[in-house]
């Protein structure tokens, strides 16, 4: 009974031995498998030293093919390009001063008109009843204080009774001045030379100070508002060329700038600029859109790279560099922008060459190999 007994418990201890070497030998496999991706995806620092020397891309390693550009200036044209809006040069909305029925409109729709030009009459028939009492009461003032005026030459009145006499005199005048201005705010008249738009309102209507009679438009010459980016608020000056385009015409229109904001907008960064542009035609209307084409100072020896050449980095921009036949990195501040170039403005020099092509594949120090020099 004890030999049977044993033997079994020998196997069992035997396959439990089995089954504890089969799991070391997994757990093993399964470290070695893990420090060999390690190696692979994840390499040292060493290892990616040893690489930079005599790995892939490194001086031991085939260079890498590139195109270059060496740097050289050249005159660049510094335009600037921005959405504008047209606006009128001069531009009021008619209301009246005074609330009163209309009884006379003297303009046609559309048409133009003079500075000063009536347009539209209130009805003024009590101000005008009024101002004539006024203008009797005044008679009579001025008849008393000029006797009183004798009178009071040969102390035949006191002090008092002519001070009385030209107080009344005085107060009627002023009267009168009063007439006279609430008179004026029942006629509307044109502020300035212009064309007016279409009236609102029609004779015999009832109008208020908030009623809106018409527009009036001076649209020869328009003015012309758009922004520039904060970087040009230095070189933007009053007098510059610009041209401008509307749409739906082809036509190039000619205007100057005449005029700045003198702050830089908070919130967009911009600098507000108006242009004038003389429109005898009158085919430039308030309110079209504009492409507009701003000519700034011309830059002769600026530095341009292929903008295929910048790089974005996290703290800027930066580009490649040819040196002692390895590629160099080299952070850069740009500036203006053209269809194919940018601007460097710093950390580049005259005759460096600048690689443009083949970047993807390189790393500092890698061994490059010029296939291409414009």
């Amino acid at each position: 009974m004890l030999l049977p007994t044993f033997l079994e418990n020998g196997l069992n201890g035997k396959n439990n031995f089995k089954m504890r070497l089969k799991n070391i030998i997994i757990i093993l496999v399964i470290i070695c498998l893990l420090l060999a991706a390690k190696f692979i995806f994840f390499p040292s620092e060493s290892s990616r030293l040893n690489d930079s020397k005599g790995g892939k891309g490194g001086a031991g390693a085939p260079p890498s093919n590139v195109s270059v550009y060496v740097l050289k200036p050249e005159k660049l044209s510094n335009e600037v390009y921005a959405s504008g809006t047209i606006v009128a040069n001069e531009e009021v909305q008619l209301h009246p001063e005074l609330s009163g029925k209309i009884i006379q409109i003297n303009f046609q729709e559309g048409s133009n008109v003079s500075k000063g030009q009536l347009l539209v009459k209130i009805n003024d028939a009590d101000l005008q009843a009024t101002y004539k009492k006024l203008q009797l009461q005044f008679s009579l003032a001025d008849e008393k204080l000029k006797r009183q005026k004798q009178l009071f030459a040969v102390s035949g009145i006191s002090q008092e009774e002519f001070d009385i006499a030209q107080n009344q005199y005085d107060v009627i005048k002023a009267d009168i001045d009063f007439a006279t201005a609430q008179i004026a705010k029942t006629e509307i008249k044109a502020p300035f030379d212009g064309i007016i738009g279409l009236k609102s309102i029609s004779e015999g209507a009832y109008v208020t100070p908030n009623t809106s009679i018409a527009s009036i438009q001076q649209i020869n010459p328009v003015k012309i508002d758009f922004s520039v980016s904060e970087r040009y608020s230095s070189i933007v000056k009053k007098g510059d060329k610009l041209q401008f385009t509307l749409e739906g015409n082809k036509q190039n229109y000619i205007g100057q700038v005449y005029a700045l904001e003198p702050k830089i907008d908070m919130t967009t960064r911009t600098l507000q600029v108006r242009a004038i542009c003389p429109n005898p035609k009158g085919d430039v209307y308030p309110g079209a859109f504009a492409r507009v084409q701003l000519a700034l100072n011309d830059i002769d020896s600026a530095l341009m790279i292929p903008t295929e050449a910048i790089i974005p980095d996290l703290k800027g921009k930066k580009i490649y560099r040819i040196k002692n036949g390895q590629a160099e990195s080299v952070k850069v501040i740009t500036g203006l922008r053209t269809d194919t170039k940018i601007q460097i403005v710093e950390g580049l020099s005259i005759g460096d060459t600048i690689i443009t092509r083949g970047i993807m594949q390189l790393k500092p120090g890698s061994s490059v190999k010029i296939t291409e020099l414009k």
